[in-house]
């Protein structure tokens, strides 16, 4: 017999449907109303029903959605330029996520070497708890058991080292190795940032041996962390490194950038994408860089960064018994829990406040960046009464 559900049961989802949304605030079809403090999961960088993303998008649909990449597409050539221009990178491939810019980051990476003489060199050096997708390549690069189990051989070329061990990665360092991937924050992981110490150690080491640096900017990037991406706090420039949630404002695509030297394998039918840089998402992904790149804009998330990492360092010491860190740097902030992450999680949404919940029992915050310093002390207040909530029932129990 049938299943009578339609859908993959590959999600325990929320029992509540959001009917509509403006800037970071979000309301069911019942009238109820929440501060989003998810976005999507850092998706939704300007929050939702942005004007100008709206404007963007409803002009372009009015004009042309699809060509493919057979024809020239000026918006993806502009966002392209506007990109390279604003970053370490020479080149651009848009795609359609974060694990296809993920792919293409690993694939430029092999193929770098491949063209000049040294195709057994393709490994790549990945950092225990890492998140890099969910495609066979980016769950074995990010090699943890649980999502991998079941999907049969692990896709070869991928070494883990623990986490912030710097030592352990250079012994992993090989004649083999072709490069290093990491997150300069790990988003699933917990919220870690690398320290820029060994970010910086990261890129000479890539120097030394002739490696190339790739960074994963899926979730830190696009002005989560008070800089246009997260690497330059460390002043470093990788060699490709893979964007997307952001970059789109809640439109899916991602891109991987490049340096010249880097993309230099991937010639002509190299590499494709049917929907990639399609003129829908172009539009967008302009729109969304109108606003993060205007002056003051990341001088806006810094300041609320601090009013938000003030306020939960407050909580923390009023809560030892439910608190036991606050990491993170911007608007990319997690809250590791003594107890359950999801009792804490659920006790948010019942003071109509969203969060995610991410490894190393953590709740992430990823506000948009366009919320208000009273917006940011109201989800403050609304995390402090779930967690005395918590506290009550501890003490009850």
């Amino acid at each position: 017999m049938a299943d009578a559900k339609p859908l993959y049961e590959t999600y325990t989802r929320a029992p509540m449907v959001f009917e509509r949304g403006h800037g970071v605030w979000l309301e069911t079809v019942d009238g109820e109303r929440y501060l989003d403090f998810a976005a999507g999961i850092a998706v939704n960088s300007l929050g939702h029903t942005h004007p100008h993303l709206v404007e963007a998008l409803k002009a372009q649909a009015d004009r042309l959605w699809h060509l493919s990449n057979l024809h020239e597409i000026p918006d993806q050539t502009r966002l392209a330029e506007r990109l390279t221009a604003a970053t370490f990178a020479d080149k651009v491939f848009f795609t359609n996520s974060g694990a296809e810019a993920l792919e293409c980051a690993i694939k430029t990476a092999r193929r770098h070497f491949y063209v000049n003489g040294q195709p057994d060199r393709y490994r790549i050096i990945t950092i225990e708890g890492a998140f890099h997708g969910r495609t066979l390549a980016t769950i074995a690069a990010g090699g943890q058991a649980k999502y991998l189990e079941g999907f049969g051989p692990k896709v070869e070329g991928f070494d883990q080292v623990p986490f912030g061990d710097f030592e352990a990665l250079k012994a992993a360092v090989t004649d083999d190795t072709a490069a290093i991937l990491v997150e300069p924050v790990q988003g699933e992981g917990g919220v870690r940032p690398l320290p820029k110490e060994m970010l910086r150690e990261l890129r000479d080491l890539c120097d030394e041996h002739g490696m190339l640096l790739i960074l994963d900017e899926v979730q830190c990037g696009v002005g989560r962390t008070g800089k246009l991406f997260a690497h330059e706090w460390a002043g470093i420039e990788p060699d490709i490194m893979a964007v997307a949630k952001g970059i789109g404002g809640g439109f899916p695509f991602g891109a991987c950038l490049a340096t010249a030297e880097a993309a230099d394998g991937m010639t002509l039918g190299t590499h494709g994408t049917t929907y990639g840089g399609n003129p829908l998402a172009m539009a967008v992904g302009n729109a969304v860089l109108d606003i993060v790149l205007e002056d003051g804009f990341l001088t806006h998330v810094n300041d609320i960064a601090l009013v938000l990492r003030q306020g939960l360092a407050s909580l923390k010491d009023r809560y030892p018994d439910l608190i036991k860190d606050i990491r993170g740097t911007g608007l990319m902030l997690g809250i590791q829990c003594a107890k359950s992450n999801a009792d804490l999680v659920m006790a948010m949404r019942n003071e109509y406040i969203l969060g995610v919940p991410a490894g190393d029992n953590v709740v992430r915050l990823l506000p948009p960046l366009i919320v208000s310093a009273e917006e940011a002390r109201e989800a403050l207040n609304r995390i402090d009464a779930a967690l005395g909530m918590l506290s009550q029932k501890a003490q009850a129990s």
